[in-house]
């Protein structure tokens, strides 16, 4: 089963705006909040891939992945 995130999300004037609590920078804006939680998924995905190849290209070539659950 893929991880969950929790978004908080409110409504400002005439956009609504979201967060991802555990993701650092993951925040977006929509014009619904339809739109607004499919921004926030696009964001998240391409945010834990960006770290994920971040992490690998740190690493080298030689590291070992670890499946690690709070």
């Amino acid at each position: 089963m893929p991880p969950t995130y929790s978004a908080v999300i409110r409504r400002d004037a005439d956009w609504w705006i979201g967060w991802i609590e555990e993701v650092p920078g993951v925040n977006c804006q929509g014009a619904t909040r339809e739109e607004l939680v499919a921004n926030l998924r696009e964001a998240l995905s391409e945010a834990l891939e960006m770290n994920r190849l971040d992490a690998r290209s740190a690493a080298g070539s030689d590291f070992e992945e670890v499946a690690i659950q709070p």
